[in-house]
């Protein structure tokens, strides 16, 4: 099943983006999928505190 994704640029400081590629080794996950999971649970903890986030077009 295809999903539609958005392609996006992401600046990172050497420090962060090392740490971040070995944790993607480490669990086997290619850098943008760590990324993209990390930033989805970020979000549903910031929606579990502060409730939802509206978007423009909703």
């Amino acid at each position: 099943m295809a999903t539609n994704k958005i392609q996006t640029g992401l600046r990172l400081d050497e420090v962060t983006y090392d740490k971040a590629l070995a944790l993607a080794k480490s669990e086997r996950r290619s850098l943008n999928n760590l990324v993209e999971y990390a930033l989805q649970k970020y979000i549903g903890e910031y929606e579990a505190q502060h409730g939802p986030i509206t978007l423009p077009d909703e």
